[in-house]
């Protein structure tokens, strides 16, 4: 089976409407940069969105924000976009803001197959509302369900072209569990080499949960927000 696609809009070009999509990285961090600016170029809209964050206004998720293309973000952390903020005020944009450990926790499960899971986070908040809660060791827990996509789209370091992933620290943060809980993966990388050149153990997601993979270009890898020291 061939998995490896030309470029970024070849790989995404299918997705249809109203898709739910997971986004890995963490903050701009080992963002799928050419797949999203693919997504804005396919026009696609209607998209459940599934990330840690909601991007910037002018860079990552944001570039789909400020193209009407996102139905529902389902996200922890969304402080950093201005556009995200006026939509969800103005009733434009649905969102689900969930716990950053429940989030993540909720993709390991649909990765692992498990179909839920109960965790004290949220309990007593409106995030309770509608769960099933139950005591376990004299302490509430909230019933939370595996968050799973229709497809799941990460950015790797390195790839081989039977969809084996390496990842670069924090650039893992979410993507490795989302890679697992997607029907469909999408993985885009600095580096396409050939099966056997990367080492076995340093493999963080193998490749028989990708389905789809391609060489990436011209990354900007912004921080997201830039904290200095100024000379007193």
């Amino acid at each position: 089976m061939n998995k490896v696609f030309q470029n970024a809009l070849d790989a995404v070009k299918d997705i249809p409407d109203g898709a739910a999509i997971m986004l890995g990285g963490f903050g701009l961090c080992g963002i799928p940069e050419n797949s999203i600016a693919a997504l804005v170029q396919t026009g696609v809209k209607n998209l459940t969105c599934i990330s840690n964050n909601a991007g910037v206004d002018d860079f990552g998720l944001g570039f789909l924000l400020k193209t009407r293309q996102i139905k529902k973000m389902i996200s922890s952390y969304v402080g950093e976009n201005a556009e995200f903020e006026r939509q969800l005020l103005h009733g434009e944009l649905e969102v689900d803001l969930v716990p950053q450990g429940t989030l993540a926790t909720r993709i390991q499960m649909a990765a692992m197959g498990i179909p839920a899971f109960f965790t004290p986070a949220g309990y007593g908040t409106e995030i309770a509302a509608g769960k099933e809660i139950r005591e376990f060791n004299h302490k509430m827990h909230l019933m939370e369900l595996a968050l799973h996509a229709d497809y799941a789209i990460v950015k790797a370091w390195k790839g081989d072209r039977a969809g084996n992933l390496v990842f670069r620290k924090t650039t893992r943060n979410f993507s490795t569990s989302m890679a697992k809980a997607g029907d469909i993966t999408i993985a885009e990388v600095e580096e396409l080499v050939e099966p056997g050149a990367l080492d076995p153990d340093h493999i963080h997601v193998a490749g028989i949960y990708v389905h789809r993979i391609f060489q990436g270009k011209n990354y900007e890898k912004r921080i997201e927000k830039r904290t200095i020291r100024y000379e007193i």
